[in-house]
């Protein structure tokens, strides 16, 4: 690794949790204002961690804490992957580490919420995880390898040849970002059964490194939106905003279903439409250069 490496490894750190702290400002603001409220201001998210730094760090058993630790190192390193271009299952395989550290982590506390709440992150992996890697797989076919630096350098996007895998990364995209009809685990905005679900025995402290990590996989899941036009950067950037103000327009006009309802989405519509698009790329022969 180079100087110049080192660099873009040390802005992606410290400037991820930046940006992904705007999105969780703007996403309350745009809630606040489709609710007819004021709202907070654009820095809520970052005053709300300050406070919780503050606090004494109280904790159920001393390894809960440490499972914040992984899930957050998981996501700096899965978005590090990301932004180098590196092989999307290993990636992949790197984020899901993070997901799993963080249900371990509910699941450590005892709380018969906490528990609950990471049954239900786990029905959630199981929804997603097909998709993510027949994503891959479209991207395998279409470049001749899973590295993004060829998705990057192609000379066409790859929105063009998997539209239906788009589709069914954006309803990916509504669960992993826990958003209404999908808000089983853990409700950012508090208003189902669990509350904050599996997060609900972390505070000060454990709960700042949550909402940290929150910052980072906000960053990390428009990304991979973005590479489905990375071939030009201005139109992937746009691209990945218009999916996130989608996702915060659903999760103000739809009520969470039953995580049942999730699974048969996810297996039957999504899987299908994923398939198809997969069968098409296989059969064509068509190639990204």
């Amino acid at each position: 690794m180079n100087a110049t490496d080192i660099l873009i490894a040390a802005l992606v750190i410290f400037v991820a949790p930046i940006i992904g702290c705007l999105y969780a400002g703007i996403d309350r603001i745009i809630t606040a204002r489709l609710q007819g409220r004021v709202g907070p201001p654009l820095l809520q998210p970052y005053y709300d961690v300050k406070k919780l730094l503050s606090k004494d760090n109280m904790v159920v058993n001393p390894s809960q804490n440490f499972y914040v630790v992984i899930y957050v190192a998981f996501l700096i390193l899965s978005l590090l992957m990301l932004v180098f271009q590196a092989d999307i299952l290993m990636i992949i395989f790197v984020y899901t580490v993070s997901s799993v550290a963080l249900i371990v982590g509910g699941m450590s506390t005892g709380s018969p919420y906490a528990r609950l709440g990471s049954s239900r992150e786990i029905m959630a992996v199981l929804a997603y995880e097909p998709i993510l890697i027949l994503y891959a797989l479209a991207i395998y076919l279409l470049t001749g390898t899973f590295k993004l630096s060829a998705v990057v350098q192609a000379d066409k996007p790859l929105l063009f040849y998997t539209p239906l895998i788009f589709i069914a990364m954006f309803v990916v995209l509504n669960i992993k970002l826990k958003k209404s009809p999908f808000d089983y685990s853990t409700s950012h905005h508090a208003h189902q059964e669990l509350v904050k679900g599996m997060t609900t025995e972390y505070s000060g402290p454990g709960l700042a490194g949550i909402e940290i990590g929150h910052f980072y996989e906000y960053v990390f899941l428009t990304g991979l939106i973005f590479v489905f036009w990375a071939v030009n950067p201005l139109i992937g950037i746009l691209l990945s905003a218009a999916a996130f103000f989608t996702v915060t327009l659903i999760d103000n006009i739809t009520a969470r279903v039953y995580w049942q309802w999730m699974l048969k989405l996810s297996w039957s519509v999504l899987l299908i439409l994923s398939i198809v698009n997969i069968a098409y790329l296989y059969f064509s022969q068509v190639k990204l250069v």
